[in-house]
């Protein structure tokens, strides 16, 4: 998609104005807080990132879809696209899922006013995708103990990154840290 068309499918889907590139991002509340969010606001949530997702999804020809909503491990919205040939939402190495993510995340916080953890899925994707992270995770988190050496992960999106965190954190025998900038930011699994 060129910069024009996602500025075009911004405007569609929040129904007044583009999200703005440079807008600071809300903070994230504490676990506290986001469990205190009620049924009813989870719906309002749920509905208002389904609309964006439903008014993305216009642009590409993908036919019938079906949106699964359900809550994830972590307290999360997840919402799952399933349907025939959908592999144009996934991309190539899942960038185009993840664009399609960062795009109905800023939406729906732009349109609810905070920051609540939504994410996209397609048929699965997402899931076989953590699935393999978190075992990279613990084999890695093996390698860095057994040979009391830091072990550094190849780049990750945020996403990525957080799961690792995510996997390794009740394991004592490692922590945790993102290291570089940009494209280039990893996770570096260090021997306590």
């Amino acid at each position: 998609m060129s910069e024009e068309t996602i500025e075009e499918v911004e405007e569609v889907a929040v129904g007044e104005e583009a999200v703005d590139d440079d807008t600071e991002p809300v903070e994230e509340g504490n676990e506290e807080e986001i469990l205190e969010i009620l049924d009813e606001q989870l719906d309002y949530i749920a509905d208002t990132a389904i609309a964006a997702l439903q008014g993305i999804l216009k642009y590409f020809n993908v036919g019938e879809v079906t949106i699964d909503e359900y809550e994830g491990d972590e307290g999360e919205l997840i919402l799952d696209i399933t349907g025939d040939d959908l592999a144009v939402l996934i991309g190539r190495h899942g960038k185009t899922l993840d664009a399609l993510q960062f795009l109905v995340s800023a939406i729906t916080v732009r349109t609810i006013g905070f920051r609540y953890p939504v994410v996209i899925d397609v048929e699965g994707y997402k899931s076989r995708q953590r699935q393999k992270l978190e075992s990279i995770a613990r084999s890695s988190a093996n390698r860095a103990a057994s040979q009391h050496r830091s072990v550094k992960l190849r780049p990750m999106t945020p996403y990525e990154r957080r799961l690792v965190h995510i996997a390794l954190r009740d394991d004592e025998r490692v922590e945790t840290a993102s290291e570089g900038e940009g494209s280039a930011r990893h996770v570096v699994i260090i021997p306590v």
